[in-house]
């Protein structure tokens, strides 16, 4: 797998971003001030990951996707071991990363690879988007942060 950066976002980087957050408003309002990366296998992509700096010494993963045909292969684990490497090669302390408190998978993914939450901001989907989400069956609600110290 190579990850590499891209500058313009193609209708298959858009695609895969929806995956993670299904508002084109959210991502129209950090797609362009974050660092993008793509994941591909035989120059095809499997996958992307958004980095933001949002604090001082601080690095937020504000988008990560992987291709659903692609997932359970370890890609997402090599995103966020790529996220955490960046972050120390430019001298941030902490990796930060969100999600809904329905994403059962990824919550899982994150806390295996060492971020432990540190909020939660109720209702958080409930006021930021227009449309109810479902995820495994539950309404989401809830926005839980989690972070990963470097």
């Amino acid at each position: 797998m190579d990850i590499q950066p891209f500058t313009s976002v193609s209708a298959d980087h858009y695609e895969l971003l929806l995956m993670a957050d299904p508002s084109r408003t959210m991502i129209a309002s950090y797609v362009n001030r974050a660092f993008k990366f793509a994941a591909e296998i035989d120059n095809q992509l499997v996958g992307v990951i958004l980095l933001l700096p949002t604090h001082p010494q601080t690095l937020e993963i504000v988008n990560l996707a992987v291709s659903k045909c692609h997932q359970n292969h370890g890609i997402g684990t090599k995103l966020l071991q790529f996220a955490a490497t960046r972050a120390q090669e430019k001298h941030y302390h902490t990796l930060e990363i969100a999600t809904g408190s329905t994403s059962l998978g990824p919550l899982y993914l994150y806390q295996k690879q060492g971020f432990r939450i540190t909020s939660i901001e109720q209702d958080f989907f409930s006021r930021h988007y227009p449309q109810t989400i479902w995820e495994n069956k539950l309404i989401l609600k809830d926005l839980i942060r989690l972070q990963k110290s470097l």
